[in-house]
């Protein structure tokens, strides 16, 4: 599980220049951006902030996330 102190501090790197970039938390193993929607896996209780991971899932909806995700390659 991730610390709530950490999940305070953590703003999606896409957007944090330009928007606020405020995530939420859901089901433990997915960070979601609450301006652009891309969501950012959870892995052995690490965030993988990568844009790239980000970009993997913003058309999935959050019903159709994977939990846990898949590991990553």
């Amino acid at each position: 599980m991730v610390k709530q102190e950490l999940l305070d501090m953590l703003r999606c790197p896409n957007c944090v220049q330009e928007r606020e970039g405020l995530l939420a938390y859901y089901q433990e193993y997915w960070l979601i951006c609450q301006d652009c929607d891309r969501k950012y896996p959870i892995v052995e209780d690490i965030p993988v902030m990568l844009i790239d991971e980000g970009d993997k899932w913003v058309d999935t909806g959050k019903a159709d996330l994977p939990v846990p995700p898949p590991p990553m390659k």
